[in-house]
């Protein structure tokens, strides 16, 4: 450690945060005791990670967590790092971040870290694999950010995630699918073991082909499974059932979009079909329920 980042220690933490060359590294020896602080930072001097993982931020979410904010306060500080003399980069915590900024908050609790670079994007992309509202696409993309960004053989990035190599494989085997294909796995339309199936399919015509007929019929993985077997052995292009209504799937994602839930829509003849919302719970029928009288 130089001399300046010494003093900048002995200083205590009030002095630290206003040293513009106190970026220190969190291996450092003395930034256990100075990562254990949280303190309060204007919402004016903290920025949004440039590396962050996640780019997919509902608006709905953010709302109800702003009002949630908004009655009990920030229970859980972000975390940031200290870039410059005023500027704080969050690490983890962004929903937090906006959601408070969309109440008017000027101040908000924050753990710091201190961290590099390199370190503050391990931080970020590690604590974005832990969230349970992950995509599979999503986590195949931060699991390849690891690998080629932080340099991490598949064997420490098991480690560090707590996932088992194979499963870490197959989650990257996923980037192999047509982006078409990627794209309807992040809106929710097929599963990843209906990704993982499609990616034994060569032929991306038959893969484009095979993903239509998930998204219409909502068809089970062990039937693409089998589709596929027939395929291989066949060696036959596959051949989709004229049931199709142009119009209505062209609006499946706008539906998905203002519904913020998978929505199917199911052919049944020719201009006939069901458009289904699925939902989980009372709170979720409310939700759509509210959606529709707006």
């Amino acid at each position: 450690m130089s001399k300046g980042k010494k003093q900048a220690l002995g200083r205590g933490l009030s002095a630290l945060l206003k040293d513009p060359d106190s970026i220190i590294s969190a291996n450092d020896k003395n930034a256990k005791e100075l990562m254990s602080n949280i303190v309060e930072v204007d919402l004016e001097d903290i920025r949004p990670n440039s590396s962050q993982p996640r780019t997919n931020f509902k608006e709905e979410p953010i709302k109800e967590l702003a009002n949630s904010i908004k009655e009990l306060g920030l229970i859980q500080p972000i975390t940031v790092r200290k870039v410059s003399v005023k500027t704080y980069e969050i690490i983890s915590g962004e929903r937090r971040y906006k959601a408070s900024k969309m109440i008017g908050l000027t101040k908000i609790p924050v753990y710091i870290r201190l961290a590099d670079d390199q370190e503050s994007l391990e931080m970020a992309l590690v604590e974005n694999i832990q969230r349970e509202d992950l995509d599979p696409i999503e986590i195949a993309l931060t699991y390849k950010r690891l690998i080629e960004e932080v340099n991490l053989t598949q064997e420490k990035l098991s480690e560090r995630v707590g996932k088992k190599r194979p499963t870490i494989t197959n989650y990257l085997r996923l980037l192999k699918l047509n982006p078409i294909i990627q794209s309807g796995m992040r809106d929710g339309f097929l599963s990843m073991g209906h990704g993982r199936a499609l990616i034994n399919v060569e032929n991306v015509k038959d893969q484009l082909a095979i993903y239509e007929k998930i998204v219409k019929d909502d068809i089970s993985v062990r039937k693409v499974e089998e589709i596929i077997q027939n395929l291989n052995k066949s060696n036959k292009p596959v051949i989709l059932e004229e049931k199709s209504a142009p119009f209505a799937n062209n609006s499946i994602s706008d539906f998905t979009t203002f519904f913020e839930t998978k929505v199917k829509i199911k052919v049944t003849g020719k201009n006939k079909g069901q458009i289904i919302i699925p939902f989980n719970s009372e709170k979720d029928f409310s939700k759509l329920a509210q959606k529709i009288q707006k």
